[in-house]
């Protein structure tokens, strides 16, 4: 299957989303799709599933102008969307999910669960993946339903399987599987369309980019004739040298101190200690451990044992409410399960852990919250036309924004930064960084954990690496390479 999108236009309102944007895909390719949020990827491929209809412009399938309705009709004819927000029923089992638009039934019209069950086991040994199927969907891992939603698209036999940021919230072992099996897809002569903002992954398991920005394709180019830096200047406008901004705060005295604290399960205890105006990088591969010991410091996991000091005082945080009181903040790796409501408006978002601060008397003033809101959410450069719009309505880096201005609004002295930018564009990106930069000016102290080497070792006054639950070394920005980094990470000295 050929599918050609040409000359593609769509304004909604007043807004003009793309303009004369151009792609073509191939089977047994995968096509990145690259650009910042709200360049137009997702509204491109939801013209082409048929959630959206394109105001100008012709899609052609093997030659034939063609348009779906629905995306419903487009999976039908083999064009699937696998959307970086998963269509999981949480108190279904996966097998039940997998078949809640093609159920099997018997001579009786009646469920044939087995005959599911046994359909769906070939097809997991096929793909060589192992999936608890009569496990209830929520109580399953998130790569355990991501890979739940991409074997319900192989099994409709899709030919062409678009993948919105699929790897997001997948460990590296969960990720590896993933790529497995696109290339097993791509042997079968499937088109992959795989958007995604981590340029390892596109170089590694990509054919072929097409950069977006603005509502426009700016290029479009086999992986072996480009590098990074193009790909950075095509969807930004600037190079990837411009990337990182220079670290011109010098630290200052310890102000966080971190002796023989010992994380709930732990087998070993975590000594660490963090300077005034420093940004302290938490490196270390998955399930290593760093994000239980920054819960076990802003006390909402407890720990057996071990003492924190701030400025030389004794800390006993029983909940996150003390650690906040005492200057903490905590930017958690889940912005929509646990940094957002999603359902409340932005504005409500950022107000809610400042309600104290802001109308000191526990008598709401709208007036003054609302302008509380809309002078953090400028100050971050939120995207939005109101604070009064619901926090869904933002892209991911605009809602890493609306999390990081909550904080913001409390003055915090320490700021913990769980994946600050996990699946966010590199303008947002960028935007994250110079934040930092600016609050560690203002003496502000930042703990970092990242999984990207390039950020750690681009923002980072000194690293941390964290192997199996224990301090691995804690490197000099001198000192600190990937090489040592993963050294460290993989429990070499």
């Amino acid at each position: 299957m050929e599918i050609k999108m040409t000359g593609i236009a769509k304004a909604f309102g007043t807004n003009q989303v793309l303009k004369d944007v151009n792609i073509t895909l191939k089977a047994g390719e995968v096509h990145a799709l690259m650009g910042e949020n709200g360049a137009g990827k997702s509204t491109l491929m939801n013209i082409l599933t048929g959630l959206h209809k394109a105001d100008a412009g012709t899609v052609t399938i093997d030659g034939v102008n063609t348009t779906y309705s629905s995306p419903r009709e487009a999976e039908k004819h083999g064009i699937a969307f696998i959307h970086q927000e998963l269509n999981i029923w949480p108190n279904l089992s996966l097998l039940e999910n997998l078949y809640l638009m093609q159920p099997k039934t018997n001579g009786l019209g009646m469920l044939n669960k087995q005959a599911m069950l046994q359909e769906a086991k070939a097809k997991c040994e096929e793909m060589k993946i192992d999936l608890p199927l009569t496990k209830e969907a929520g109580l399953c891992s998130v790569g355990q339903q991501q890979m739940a939603e991409i074997l319900r698209v192989l099994m409709l036999n899709a030919k062409v399987v678009i993948m919105d940021e699929p790897s997001a919230a997948l460990t590296e072992r969960e990720t590896a599987t993933l790529f497995r099996m696109m290339r097993q897809l791509k042997e079968q002569g499937v088109a992959i369309v795989y958007i995604s903002h981590r340029m390892e992954e596109v170089f590694s398991e990509c054919d072929i980019i097409t950069v977006m920005r603005d509502g426009h394709t700016i290029s479009t180019k086999p992986v072996t004739d480009t590098t990074v830096d193009e790909v950075v200047r095509d969807m930004v406008g600037r190079s990837i040298d411009e990337f990182y901004p220079d670290r011109t705060t010098t630290p200052g005295d310890v102000i966080l101190t971190v002796n023989h604290l010992k994380p709930k399960e732990f087998k070993h205890d975590i000594s660490f200690d963090l300077r005034k105006g420093e940004i302290l990088g938490v490196a270390g591969l998955m399930g290593a451990g760093r994000t239980e010991i920054m819960r076990a410091i802003f006390g909402i996991d407890s720990h057996d044992g071990g003492e924190i000091t701030l400025n030389g005082q004794p800390l006993h945080f029983k909940k996150p409410e003390d650690a906040i009181k005492a200057g903490i903040a905590f930017i958690t790796e889940d912005r929509k399960g646990e940094g957002l409501i999603l359902d409340f408006s932005i504005g409500t978002n950022i107000t809610l852990p400042n309600l104290k601060q802001v109308c000191p008397t526990h008598v709401l003033n709208k007036n003054k919250l609302v302008t509380f809101a809309d002078t953090l959410s400028k100050k971050l450069g939120v995207k939005t036309q109101s604070v009064h719009l619901p926090a869904s309505s933002l892209s991911g880096g605009n809602q890493q924004k609306v999390v990081i201005a909550k904080w913001i609004g409390l003055s915090p002295s320490i700021i913990i930064m769980d994946e600050p930018t996990r699946g966010i564009d590199i303008g947002a990106k960028r935007d994250i960084y110079d934040l930092m930069n600016e609050l560690t000016s203002q003496g502000v102290s930042i703990i970092m954990v990242s999984s990207e080497l390039p950020e750690v070792l681009g923002m980072s006054d000194r690293v941390m690496v964290i192997h199996e639950g224990a301090v691995a070394g804690i490197l000099d920005r001198a000192a600190a390479t990937p090489e040592s980094i993963m050294n460290l990470a993989t429990g070499g000295q």
